[in-house]
C-alpha cells in the first residue's frame, strides 16, 4: 500500500487528496489500484480572478492560492505521504506570469507543480471517473468536467480515451465574459449560450459525441446542480456520487438556478459559498451540454450520471 497526495488547482477552487492506494502493482498483474480516502479537502481560491479580461493571475488571488497551498504541505507531511503530484489547469494555463506561480508552489510544496495541457486535463478526468463508476464495457461514455476556466469533453471506454477536446467554457470565465447582472438577463444568457455552442462545436470536431452511451458529469458545478435536483438539505458527497437523473430533470435544476438572484442562491442549503456567484454560468454551460448531447444521440443519451470522482483522483492514481 502507497499513500500518495494530489493538488488539483483550478480556476475557482485547490482541492487536495491525500490517499492510500490499494493495489498499486496493478501493472504487474494484480486488479487495478483504488484509492482509499485519507483526506478530501477543497477551498475557493478564485486564482482564476480576472485571467480572462487581463491574461494575468491577480496578486491577491496568487495570495490566496499560496495560503491554501501552505496548509496542504503541512497536511501532507503530518499524514506522511511519500508521492505528492501538484496539477494546474486552465487559469495557469492561459496566465501570462504563470512562472511566479510555478516559483511560488515549488518554494512552498517543495515539488515543481506540473501546468498541464487541456488533453492532459481530460485525461485525468477520465481516468478519475471512470476509476469509480460501473464498466459499461466497450460502450463508449461521456465524461464532462466543467471546471471554472475550461470544460473537458472526453469520450472512453474499458479501454481508456477515444478521443478529448478541453475548450474555454468554464463557470468562472462565462460569468466574468457574460453574466454581470442579478439575475442575468435574457441579451446575457444568449449571448453565454452562444459562446457555449461554438465551444461545443470546437469539441465536437475531435469528440464524436454521436457515438455516446452515457455521460457523466464531473467537478463542482455539476455536484451542486445535481444537489439541487434532488433538494438536498445539505450538500452530501455520499448522496450525489452516481447519482442518475433525467435530462429533463438537471435541465430544469439548470434553469431554476440560472434565473435566481445571488441573494436566493446563497441560501439555499447545499451551496458553497464560492460557488454563489458562478453557479448560474455553471449551470448555462451543463444545460446546453445536454441538450447538444441529446440532439447528437437521438435522444439515444436520456439520462445523466453524476460523479463526485474526477482529476483529482486521476492525479493520485497517475502517481503510482
Amino acid at each position: 500500500m502507497t499513500r500518495v497526495a494530489a493538488i488539483d488547482c483550478g480556476t475557482n477552487s485547490i482541492r487536495l487528496l491525500i490517499a492510500d492506494v490499494n493495489g498499486a502493482d496493478a501493472g504487474n498483474g494484480a486488479a487495478a489500484p483504488r484509492l482509499a480516502d485519507v483526506v478530501r479537502e477543497m477551498r475557493v481560491v478564485r486564482l482564476g480572478q480576472g485571467v480572462d479580461a487581463t491574461g494575468e493571475l491577480a496578486q491577491e488571488a496568487l495570495d490566496r492560492t499560496f495560503a491554501a497551498t501552505a496548509d496542504y504541505a503541512a497536511q501532507i507531511r503530518n499524514y506522511e505521504a511519500t508521492s505528492v503530484r501538484f496539477v494546474a489547469t486552465s487559469a495557469t494555463r492561459d496566465a501570462r506570469n504563470r512562472q511566479v506561480f510555478v516559483d511560488g508552489i515549488r518554494e512552498i510544496l517543495g515539488v515543481e507543480p506540473e501546468v498541464v495541457t487541456g488533453d492532459e486535463e481530460a485525461a485525468l478526468s477520465f481516468a478519475g471517473a471512470s476509476s469509480v463508476l460501473p464498466s459499461r464495457g466497450q460502450d463508449p461514455v461521456l465524461v464532462v468536467d466543467l471546471g471554472g476556466g475550461s470544460t473537458e469533453f472526453v469520450l472512453g471506454n474499458a479501454d481508456g480515451v477515444i478521443a478529448a477536446k478541453s475548450v474555454d467554457i468554464g463557470c468562472v470565465r462565462m460569468t466574468e465574459r457574460h453574466l454581470q447582472s442579478d439575475p442575468p438577463t435574457a441579451a446575457q444568457i444568449a449571448a453565454a449560450e452562444a459562446d457555449v455552442d461554438a465551444a461545443i462545436d470546437e469539441a465536437a470536431r475531435t469528440v464524436p459525441l454521436d457515438r455516446s452511451a452515457a455521460v457523466v458529469g464531473v467537478a463542482g458545478s455539476i455536484t451542486t446542480i445535481t444537489a439541487h435536483a434532488l433538494a438536498l438539505p445539505e450538500y452530501s458527497a455520499a448522496a450525489i456520487h452516481g447519482t442518475e437523473l433525467s435530462l429533463d430533470a438537471v435541465r430544469q435544476a439548470c434553469t431554476e438556478l440560472l434565473g435566481m438572484t445571488h441573494a436566493e442562491r446563497a441560501a439555499l442549503p447545499y451551496m458553497h459559498p464560492g460557488r454563489v456567484d458562478v453557479i448560474g454560468a455553471g449551470a448555462l454551460v451543463w444545460r446546453r451540454v445536454l441538450e447538444r448531447l441529446a440532439g447528437a444521440t437521438d435522444g439515444r443519451v436520456a439520462t445523466a450520471v453524476t460523479s463526485e470522482h474526477d482529476i483529482l483522483d486521476g492525479i493520485a492514481l497517475s502517481i503510482v
